[in-house]
């Protein structure tokens, strides 16, 4: 019984090696955060090490992607990373969501809630443990966009309208 267990778990291993997630990478960039916002060398270091392979158009794949399962985990990681923050498409946001963006980074980076904690287990991307010089370098980038988004627009531009509930 053991072995005909064994044998039906080696099949399936076997056969969803063969059912591969599509990859993120189109590096469509068109409306990349860089074609507005200035970003200092320090600063594009930290983003293209520790962020964008989950917030952006283009993934660099680790050598455990072409597995299954773990290629449909790092999948679902990188479409919920980029439904949250896609740096690739952040100048199609409203002014307000660029605004609001920023502002969760700087929330997401002070409360060391990014990078994820499941992006660097086992010394995985441990060029994306951030210290705290780097953790404050991309604080202070963010909120000097912030500024510069709020003295280039009226304030209520920059405020999330609440959206209105359809009855």
């Amino acid at each position: 019984m053991l072995k005909k267990v064994a044998l039906v778990v080696f099949v399936v291993v076997v056969i969803i090696q063969f059912i591969q997630p599509a990859k993120n990478l189109s590096d469509d960039n068109t409306y990349h955060i860089s074609k507005k916002y200035r970003i200092p060398e320090e600063v594009n270091t930290i983003l293209e090490v520790a962020c964008n392979d989950c917030h952006s158009n283009k993934t660099r794949y680790p050598w455990y992607a072409k597995m299954q399962p773990s290629a449909w985990f790092l999948h679902n990681h990188v479409t919920e990373g980029k439904e949250h923050l896609n740096f690739s498409e952040f100048t199609n946001l409203s002014i307000a969501r660029q605004n609001h963006k920023f502002e969760e980074t700087i929330e997401m980076v002070e409360e060391k809630e990014m990078p994820l904690k499941s992006y660097t287990y086992f010394g995985l991307h441990k060029e994306a443990n951030l210290s705290d010089k780097q953790r404050e370098l991309l604080i202070s980038w963010a909120r000097e966009q912030m500024a510069m988004l709020k003295a280039t627009y009226p304030a209520d531009s920059l405020v999330l309208k609440k959206r209105k509930k359809s009855s």
